[in-house]
């Protein structure tokens, strides 16, 4: 099984050439690449010259003897009461399908956050205007489990895709050569989900792709397990009973946010060792 985490933080506060290096360098198998900047007017990929750029990536990823695995779209991918941005957004979404094409990755993650009110056919409607861009590219379009978050009472609440049985409903009814699932380990906890009973529902053939990350079930904390609460003799034991077939995924660089560039080596380094322990007692 391949080992692979996101560009996000690292390419931020560094850019995307260090973060590539020290990922590498750490001995990951794969990238996943993050493209949540993606709307920003300073963005790379907002350039005339974005396709020479994701191109000069890809180069530079393989040269390591890497790859990207996956990539995520900007979101959330609708905001309600937000025409300007509804139209804005989906062109973006659009392009980073496109990108991750060029990138040679497999899948790119789009989140279903706040999508009309949780409105299913709007929703599936969405996600298949996606099909065309997905067969062009060669890509397939990830759907997430989900949390949203009650704004007059500040705590987290269910949201699209919370539960295992209306992520396995939607993946059932969109074209599979074009559609799959990743399932976000955080995201389960939040919304009172247990990991390994999300795992099982989905099962081998929905199930393709993981952000894996911990916390304390309360925050998005996005960091390395063991440092938190979730089980993860349960998760991995889940996945080995699944014969899950996909990369193991980090999305747990929060842990290393403010690590200063000296450190930031050795922090990949730490958490390729985490992800291969992790591995082990799935294959």
């Amino acid at each position: 099984m391949q080992l692979s985490t996101l560009t996000n933080l690292c390419s931020k506060r560094f850019g995307d050439q260090k973060a590539i290096k020290w990922i590498c360098e750490a001995g990951f198998d794969a990238i996943d690449y993050s493209m949540f900047d993606i709307t920003s007017e300073n963005a790379m990929l907002n350039r005339s010259d974005y396709v020479s750029y994701a191109k000069e990536l890809r180069v530079l990823v393989e040269a390591y003897g890497c790859r990207f695995n996956q990539a995520h779209a900007p979101f959330p991918s609708h905001k309600p009461n937000d025409e300007d941005y509804n139209k804005v957004i989906v062109p973006y979404i659009q392009k980073s399908i496109e990108v991750a094409g060029i990138l040679g990755a497999e899948i790119v993650v789009v989140h279903p956050t706040h999508f009309i009110n949780h409105d299913k056919e709007a929703i599936l409607e969405f996600y298949r205007s996606l099909q065309p861009y997905c067969k062009d590219y060669g890509v397939k379009v990830a759907l997430e489990n989900m949390f949203g978050r009650d704004k007059k009472r500040d705590y987290i609440v269910e949201n699209v895709c919370s539960n295992p049985n209306q992520l396995c409903e939607f993946a059932d009814e969109l074209d599979s050569r074009y559609f799959t699932v990743c399932l976000d380990i955080g995201h389960c906890g939040l919304v009172g989900q247990d990991p390994c009973e999300f795992i099982r529902e989905l099962g081998h053939d929905r199930l393709k792709a993981l952000h894996v990350h911990d916390n304390n079930f309360k925050e998005d904390m996005h960091i390395w397990p063991y440092s938190s609460l979730q089980d993860w003799d349960g998760i991995t034991a889940a996945l080995k009973e699944i014969n899950y077939s996909g990369v193991f995924t980090f999305e747990a660089d929060h842990s290393m946010e403010h690590y200063p560039e000296e450190l930031m080596l050795d922090a990949c380094v730490f958490m390729e060792k985490i992800g291969r322990h992790l591995i082990s007692k799935i294959v």
